[in-house]
């Protein structure tokens, strides 16, 4: 077998590379970068997640993840906020309490809170009522409405900047 020209060698590995890291990043997992403070104190501006894109294979959503999605209003955009209703459940506000088919949720991540008050919806089939843990200064589902199963794009599991705060997302 000949030998390979050292700058072919180079280029066939970093094709590869590119091929390999392509097909990681749409089918496996994806970094996003958190732009706003919506998910303070759990995700701060300029933090860097990394978001299972597979997360359908293994499990149905669950109240409580933190998620990336495309935007509603503009599937262009990614938001990240956590899912605090799921399909088929009745989601309320009163003066900032959320309920759930009449329950308070009990959300520790939630430090900064408000004084909203919204009317009982029931979320569709197939969709999920979200909101950001920096409640005063989180645009939401309960501005724009709920986040259809299709347009999630998976859980944010880890994050891996800034160095000081590396660690697996609850």
């Amino acid at each position: 077998m000949p030998v390979k020209p050292w700058w072919r060698e180079t280029i066939e590995t970093i094709l590869w590379a590119l091929v390999l890291a392509l097909i990681l990043r749409a089918f496996v997992v994806q970094a996003f970068w958190i732009p706003s403070g919506s998910m303070i104190p759990t995700l701060d501006p300029g933090d860097r997640v990394l978001v299972a894109k597979f997360w359908h294979v293994l499990s149905e959503p669950k109240r409580g993840q933190v998620i990336v999605f495309k935007y509603p209003v503009d599937p262009s955009r990614d938001f990240v906020k956590r899912i605090v209703a799921l399909p088929g459940e009745t989601v309320r506000m009163e003066n900032g309490t959320v309920l759930v088919d009449g329950a308070a949720l009990s959300e520790p991540y939630v430090v900064n809170h408000d004084n909203f008050n919204m009317p009982e919806m029931k979320v569709p089939d197939k969709h999920y009522f979200v909101m950001g843990d920096n409640r005063p200064n989180s645009q939401d589902s309960r501005f724009w409405g709920f986040v259809p199963k299709t347009f999630i794009k998976g859980p944010a599991f880890v994050r891996y900047w800034p160095l000081s705060r590396i660690g697996l997302l609850h």
